[in-house]
Order: structure tokens, then sequence, then C-alpha cells
């Protein structure tokens, strides 16, 4: 069964992703592609150095920007204090300053992931801190000269595609056929992760929250080769 299932996937036209801006209909395939991205971009996320270089060649390569750059848009009017368990993480005292950037990463028109980010000012140089309070300029980017990378410590699944056990179900009938359109939530799925510098030396913590926008990008052309 799980041959055939395997075979049958491979030989399915990969055309039920969505033109641009139209919906993803609801079927098995369509549910497995969209699955299959999810935990392609998760995989990837959780490889990288860095989740800007990550979403950026994402963007690029799904073609979802005629300039495929990430920028953080601010989110204004919202303060949080780091936990205590943050600044355990930090490796911060309770008098040491801790400052919080909510942004939205985007592209194009695209916002990938929501953001909040708890980080130690006294770490950055100052060109940094004023990269970060002044301008949209994403974290990754801005402490970029510190050759920062990240260890991601919890991540969460939102959404999943295929209900649970539906691979102890029959394939419902004519799936490839629904007419209704998929039902996708705003949240995917979320990482939380600490970045460091070169030298093992905490420099933030970073919650992402990662958006169905992420797959908001047209289908191949019927008949048109993949690059």
């Amino acid at each position: 069964m799980r041959l055939r299932l395997g075979l049958a996937l491979l030989a399915a036209p990969l055309m039920s992703l969505p033109a641009a801006g139209e919906p993803w209909r609801d079927g098995f395939v369509s549910r497995i592609e969209a699955l299959a991205l999810m935990q392609t971009l998760n995989a990837s996320l959780l490889a990288s150095r860095s989740a800007t270089a990550t979403l950026e060649k994402w963007c690029a390569d799904h073609k979802m920007s005629a300039e495929p750059k990430i920028v953080a848009r601010r989110v204004a009017g919202i303060e949080q204090q780091p936990s205590a368990e943050t600044r355990r993480r930090l490796d911060v005292s309770d008098e040491e300053p801790v400052k919080y950037r909510r942004v939205q990463l985007a592209c194009g028109d695209h916002v990938l992931s929501e953001a909040d980010n708890w980080y130690v000012p006294g770490r950055l140089s100052d060109e940094m801190n004023r990269a970060l309070e002044m301008t949209e300029t994403p974290f990754g980017k801005a402490i970029a000269p510190l050759q920062p990378f990240r260890r991601t410590i919890e991540m969460k699944m939102r959404w999943s595609p295929l209900p649970e056990g539906w691979e102890l179900s029959a394939l419902p009938a004519a799936s490839e056929n629904a007419s209704g359109a998929l039902s996708i939530p705003h949240d995917l799925f979320e990482h939380t992760a600490v970045v460091y510098a070169r030298d093992q030396r905490p420099l933030s913590e970073v919650h992402e929250t990662y958006t169905r926008e992420v797959l908001d990008f047209p289908a191949p052309l019927a008949g048109a080769p993949r690059e």
C-alpha cells in the first residue's frame, strides 16, 4: 500500500499549487505538497546559522518577489520583559539591560515570519545597535560581523495538513478533484532559539512564528521545465 501511494504521488502532476494570489485547493496531493514544503523549510531553518538567510533563499527560490530581500518591519507599541529563563540562557544578571524588538520578516508583500527578539545591547557595537533601533535591518544581518550562529531550543508544529492517523485510513475518493479551498491557519510552526557570537557568547533569544505566507507562491506552468 505504501509503495503504491508513493508511486501515485510521484506520477501525479504537481499542479495543485495555487497561482499567485489564489487559495490552495483542498485535496490529498495538495495537502502532501503543503506538508512537504513546510517540512523542507523547517529542516532548512533548523540546520541554518541564520533564519534571515534561509528565508531570503526561500523567497528567491520560489520567486516570491522581484527583489528577494528580507526586511524586518518593526511592530511598535509592544514591550515584553525577558523572563528569568531568558536571562539565564543569555547569561545576564538581573541588572544588565536586555532590549526587546518585535518584527515581521517580510519579502516583498509576504510576511514570512513574526519574531520576538530579546537581545543584549552591551554585546553589540554601537553601529549594530543603531541599525536595530533605527532601521528595518534583520537581526542576523545587523550582527553579521560577529559571525553568529543559532541553537534551536524548541520547535512546535502549529498545523499539519494531514489529520492524525491519516496513514491508517482509506484515502478519500476523488480527492484530487476537490473544489473547496484548503483552510490554512496563520501560524504554521514556531522556533525558539538562542543566537550566539563566534566566541560562543549568547547575544539574543528569539521566538519565531512562521506564517502561511511561506506557501504563497505560484505553481509552475503546465509543461514548463522546473529550474
